[in-house]
């Protein structure tokens, strides 16, 4: 599809803008996971464009810079470059951050130094970063499409579209559903001995309880958000690939991953009472209701 460079501009400021506010209403925790350390360096990498294309769109197209003369080819290519870089982070940061969140859940007592993980989560995102640029420029088969013309008649660019966000989207319901069903059906599908059986009714109920609030939980906050995904894959409207990964989707994914990895691991009386077991989220709430016969059986 093809945009008009003031629209790409005007696009760029707007999610660079939302992705600064997320990192400022999540600042007490940002550091505490690693997608608070992406979200950072995405409003940074986003920030950074802005400025190169607005500073080339009001120099009338040509701007030099330490040598190099820049025109409305380099706005295009940019975007074009970020788009494809942006289209390959989905899967790596769905299974780093799906690590991250499952690790933090499952940590009995011994927590790691919260200077610790803050070093590891930014040497991830650095070598990620480097990791997904040299596969687009080295290993993908990304191909930049510009325009024959001199750059003074350039007033749009070719930018491509993705479907990524709704395809990962897909895929992280189902796998959160698969979970959420699987967990479900763990303390139906046992035979336990009949002195046990009172025990293990209690504590699947208490299974049951924590997945129906868990649940619960996510569709109260992002059910809006979920809507507007229904409504982008009923009706396939193109959305850019420079667009396809901002911080409201790496929020979304965050209180997601948070969901599916409550309801894998199960961690009834540390949900209840050791919130620090539970990855941090501005967005939803983690607190859970239980009955005190149900914890006793925990």
């Amino acid at each position: 599809m093809e945009l008009p460079i003031l629209s790409i501009l005007l696009s760029l400021g707007v999610q660079s803008g939302l992705n600064w506010t997320l990192v400022f209403f999540q600042r007490n925790h940002i550091s505490k996971s690693f997608l608070g350390i992406f979200i950072v360096s995405l409003a940074v990498v986003d920030t950074t464009l802005t400025l190169c294309v607005g500073a080339l769109y009001s120099a009338n197209g040509s701007l030099t810079l330490l040598g190099l003369k820049l025109t409305r080819f380099h706005v295009c290519l940019l975007v074009q470059i970020l788009g494809q870089v942006y289209s390959s982070f989905h899967g790596p940061v769905l299974c780093l951050a799906g690590l991250d969140h499952f690790s933090t859940v499952t940590q009995r007592g011994h927590p790691n130094s919260a200077r610790a993980r803050w070093l590891v989560y930014l040497a991830l995102t650095i070598i990620m970063w480097f990791g997904v640029f040299f596969y687009v420029f080295l290993l993908s088969d990304f191909v930049p499409v510009l325009e024959d013309v001199p750059h003074s008649q350039i007033h749009q660019c070719w930018v491509f579209h993705t479907s990524q966000i709704l395809q990962n989207a897909m895929f992280a319901l189902a796998v959160g559903f698969v979970v959420i069903r699987l967990g479900h059906s763990a303390g139906l599908l046992r035979d336990p001995p009949s002195e046990e059986k009172t025990r293990a009714e209690k504590g699947s109920h208490c299974r049951s309880s924590v997945i129906h609030q868990t649940t619960e939980i996510l569709l109260s906050t992002w059910t809006p958000f979920l809507l507007l995904l229904a409504v982008l894959l009923l009706f396939p409207v193109g959305i850019p690939a420079h667009l396809g990964l901002n911080g409201a989707w790496i929020s979304f994914l965050n209180s997601l991953l948070i969901a599916v990895a409550l309801c894998a691991v199960h961690p009834v009386t540390r949900s209840a009472q050791d919130l620090d077991a539970v990855p941090p989220d501005s967005f939803c709430e983690w607190r859970f209701k239980f009955s005190l016969a149900a914890e006793d059986t925990t």
